[in-house]
């Protein structure tokens, strides 16, 4: 028994050491938790925030970033945006063209046509980005931060937009600038939003900060659209299991109190 709980001690102390050694090595940076209103096992989308983050998205990453894995028609799902049909179609005529290859050429899109992929070779598709970033980083290997706020992909995004310090390099002919949230401190893509770069209808806030969690938010509505539906039949799934395990203890009773009361 001494021996295992002398191998768990160096075992953790190693990842510890492990885990601060990259992280001043500049591969991971420090992620501040976002209170998002879909947290938690009773959270969901706020519907004009994602409003808000689409039209950040629409408005500036869009230019570079693709949406490939999302359809147009699912702005109007419940728990999403949540748009009317007419609304649906008019944003997807207004903003975006897609190549038909009946027509051999592009054409507005339809709400049926997915959002178009990255208009340049290097810039990563945004669908799945909020699932494929993993913010918050524990001991390493041990996922303890995971376990308490969850993958952070979201807040991951907000640090990257907001962690830009004005600095930069050229290296290799490309011009990197300095980001704190970035792992190796540099990146490629210059900072994309600053302080009222859209004005927003419900006049909410548009500094950096509040634009960023926007699209934060909606990008992770992007990577997991049914996320309201999962967590109902979650909490459906949890009552259920509890009542069948109520009914399985008082059987479990009946069944045995004839034998028990002979045993005395």
């Amino acid at each position: 028994m001494k021996k295992t709980l002398l191998s768990l001690a160096v075992a953790f102390g190693l990842s510890m050491s492990g885990s601060a050694a990259l992280a001043a090595g500049g591969e991971a940076a420090e992620i501040e938790n976002i209170p998002f209103s879909f947290d938690g096992p009773f959270g969901k989308f706020d519907q004009n925030q994602l409003q808000r983050g689409l039209q950040v998205y629409t408005e500036v990453c869009a230019a570079c970033h693709g949406l490939r894995q999302v359809a147009f028609r699912n702005l109007a799902d419940h728990g999403g945006p949540h748009y009317s049909a007419d609304q649906v179609k008019a944003y997807a005529a207004e903003n975006f063209e897609v190549y038909d290859e009946e027509l051999d050429e592009d054409r507005a899109a339809k709400p049926s046509d997915k959002f178009p992929g990255s208009n340049i070779e290097n810039a990563p598709d945004l669908s799945m980005m909020a699932k494929a970033r993993a913010g918050f980083h524990g001991p390493a290997g041990l996922g303890i931060n995971q376990l308490l706020y969850g993958m952070g992909g979201p807040e991951y995004i907000v640090a990257i937009l907001t962690g830009y310090t004005g600095e930069t390099k050229t290296q290799a002919g490309v011009t990197l600038y300095e980001n704190k949230a970035f792992p190796g401190g540099w990146i490629a893509m210059a900072p994309p939003i600053e302080d009222g770069i859209v004005e927003f209808a419900d006049g909410h806030s548009n500094d950096t900060q509040h634009a960023s969690e926007d699209v934060a938010a909606f990008l992770m509505w992007t990577a997991e659209p049914k996320l309201m539906a999962r967590k109902q039949l979650g909490m459906v799934s949890v009552i259920m299991l509890g009542l069948l395990a109520v009914l399985l203890w008082l059987t479990n009773k009946k069944l045995w109190a004839p034998i028990k009361r002979k045993d005395h």
